[in-house]
Order: C-alpha cells, then structure tokens, then sequence
C-alpha cells in the first residue's frame, strides 16, 4: 500500500507540473472550397484576388496577406465627355428654363450680382489702384453665389421643387472642401492684387487720374498701362477659370477633394480649349453686357449663368 500510495502521489505531481499546451492558431492563407463566388462567377473562373480578398477578410478583419481592399477611383480618373461647339448655347438655353422654373431663388443672387456690380463702380470712382484686387475678390465669391443656383438646377432635375433655405446653405454640403477651395482662390486673389499694385506703381508716379476726357488717356503711358493691366489679368483670371469652371458644381454633386475637383476641372480646359474658351467668352460677354445699363444686366444674366454652370458640369461628366 505504502508502494503504491508513492506511485500514484508521483503520478499526481508529474501532472501538476506538466504545461499545458496552447492550441496553436493558424491564420489559413487559402479560401475555403465553399468560399463564395462573386455574382456571376463559376468556379475555374479567374478571380480578381481583390474582390475575393475584400468577401472573405479573416478574423481581425484584415485581408489576407498580399491583397488590399479595393479603393474608390479618384475624381482624376472621372471620364470626360467630348463638347460641342453648340453646347455652351444649349447650356444657356437649359439655364433660362431653370430661372423661369425657379425665379424668386434667382431674382435673389441676381440682385447679390448687382449689388456686387455697385460696389465695383464705386471703388472704381474713389479708389481706382483696388479696383482689379476687388474684381478678384468678386470672382471668388462669384462662384460660392453660384452654389444655391447650382443646388436649385439639381433639385429640379432631380424633379424636386428648389426650396429658398436649402439654396441658400448649399455649402453645408461639402463644407470642408469648399472651405480648402475657398482658401486656393483666395492665394490666387492675393497674388493676383499684388500684382495689380505693382503694376499701378510701375506706370505711375501717383495715383491716376480716370475722371478727364478719353483722349487724355491716348497717349503712350496709359495705352502700356492698358496692356499690362490687361495681361496680368487675363493671366489670373484664366487661372480662376480653368480650376473652377466644373470644380464648385462638381464638389456640390459628388464626394471629392478640393485639389482633385480642381485639377479635373483644369484637365477639361486644357482638353477641350475651343469649346471652353467659347463657353468663357459668353460668359464674359453677356456679363460685360448685363454691367452696361448700371448693373441692372446681372439681375437675370447673374443667375441664367449659374444655372448654366452647372448644366456645363453635367453635360462635361456626361452625367445624364
């Protein structure tokens, strides 16, 4: 007894201290035989290890390793459509229909485009050196204007009536975009009105005197001020125009980043220079037009080519 009380104690202790061992945790690095296929696929079919790696994660939630999770495109890769010389007419013709749908939520940014226009001349009048770093300023906030017309062109494509509030706070939307956006054209502004002042002290000894007759400015010192001035900003305001031209309607409509809106709005330009220098001369014109009887133009022009705007957007992503 006393044998076999030993032995059996020994026996108990040797368990005891015996470890346990851990059952070892293998990660599988090959899909299960009753893995699901995607939609459409048959096994023997060659599948994207992407799609399958983004089906099947494993326990952590990660993909196997080697694959990645597939990835939205960027705003980059976005196809373009190719325009027409008659679009930028059908555009207009599209953005008249929308004022005449919606004119209350136009009449209002219109009499904003006025009010602009009167704030223009009258720097103009008292202060001409500031007159162009305003008019940069102006097409800075043109644009951001031009949001609640762009949300009333969507709503009614969408067949929803434009509401006044939502027009009004369109830039809720995609705030913080419009924001780094805002901030881009501002850099631009900045730059482009120190270049206005260095030019005024370059062909100037003082401030210029513009209330004296036409012919007083005939002469070789505001004819090369003309140019120059001219130049600088048709130089900025083609830059303005490249970035923004489908950039403000596009960070309205979909979920992109500032730069990316930007850069395939200057993509658009740079592809397509006749159809969209065409589409910038009409706007220019018919703004120049609409400034001549004291900016009352801008009442109707202001907002036709917002909604304009945005049926260039659309018809650019060939969004239908």
């Amino acid at each position: 007894m006393g044998t076999a009380s030993r032995l059996a104690q020994h026996h108990l202790v040797s368990r005891r201290r015996t470890p346990r061992r851990k059952p070892l945790l293998r990660r599988g690095h090959h899909w299960p035989e009753h893995a699901t296929l995607p939609v459409g696929a048959h096994h023997g079919d060659a599948t994207p290890a992407s799609a399958l790696a983004a089906d099947h994660p494993n326990a952590d939630g990660l993909a196997p390793l080697g694959f990645d999770r597939g990835h939205e495109p960027s705003a980059l890769d976005l196809p373009l459509a190719t325009l027409g010389w008659a679009d930028p007419l059908r555009w207009l013709a599209a953005g008249w229909r929308d004022f005449r749908r919606a004119p209350l939520i136009g009449l209002f940014f219109g009499a904003c485009f006025v009010l602009m226009g009167w704030a223009l001349l009258a720097t103009f009048r008292h202060a001409p050196e500031y007159t162009l770093a305003l008019s940069a300023g102006f097409l800075l906030m043109g644009p951001f204007l031009c949001l609640g017309l762009y949300e009333a062109s969507r709503s009614l494509a969408q067949g929803q009536r434009p509401g006044f509030w939502r027009s009004l706070t369109a830039w809720r939307q995609s705030g913080a975009q419009l924001a780094i956006f805002a901030a881009v054209l501002l850099v631009l502004e900045m730059l482009w009105g120190r270049a206005a002042m260095i030019v005024f002290a370059i062909s100037f000894d003082g401030v210029p005197d513009f209330s004296g007759p036409l012919s007083s400015f005939l002469t070789e010192e505001y004819i090369t001020f003309a140019v120059v001035y001219s130049a600088v900003g048709a130089l900025f305001a083609g830059l303005i125009y490249g970035i923004s031209v489908i950039s403000m309607p596009l960070l309205l409509d979909r979920q992109v980043d500032a730069v990316s809106a930007g850069l395939l709005s200057l993509r658009l330009v740079l592809s397509q220079v006749g159809v969209m220098l065409w589409w910038g001369a009409l706007i220019t014109g018919l703004t120049l037009l609409a400034m001549l009887p004291g900016f009352l133009g801008l009442l109707l022009v202001g907002p036709v080519l917002g909604h304009a705007s945005w049926h260039a957007y659309r018809a650019a992503l060939d969004a239908r």
